[in-house]
């Protein structure tokens, strides 16, 4: 199931990274456009890093991955959607919650690390 979600993210990633590289490029102000490739550059990041974690899941089946995967997918939503919808021309206010996202990252990055810890012992 990971390794699905992870494809199923990656493959959005490249959608949108296409329609900002073609439709968005037209209409947008290079401020949306900076915004709209800074989402896509962490999606990509992050995506890649939730299919590490699903491989992850499979090599080393006793390492709890479930909590890290929801983080960096919650986070996802959060950081790169507000980005999104922010290029989008939605309102700029959206921005208060792309830290969020971007806390929720590093927190499922740190409990990973923390959890790759607690197995090497």
């Amino acid at each position: 199931m990971w390794i699905a979600i992870s494809a199923l993210n990656l493959a959005f990633a490249v959608i949108l990274g296409a329609f900002g590289a073609h439709g968005l490029k037209k209409i947008a102000s290079p401020e949306q456009l900076t915004w709209w490739q800074t989402a896509t550059d962490y999606f990509f990041y992050h995506a890649l890093g939730l299919l590490a974690l699903g491989i992850l899941s499979k090599v080393i089946p006793q390492l709890p991955i479930k909590t890290s995967f929801l983080l960096l997918q919650v986070g996802i939503l959060f950081f790169c959607g507000s980005l999104y919808i922010m290029a989008l021309g939605l309102p700029r206010g959206l921005g208060a919650i792309t830290p969020i996202g971007g806390a929720l990252m590093i927190a499922g990055w740190l409990l990973l690390a923390w959890n790759a810890l607690k197995y090497a012992k």
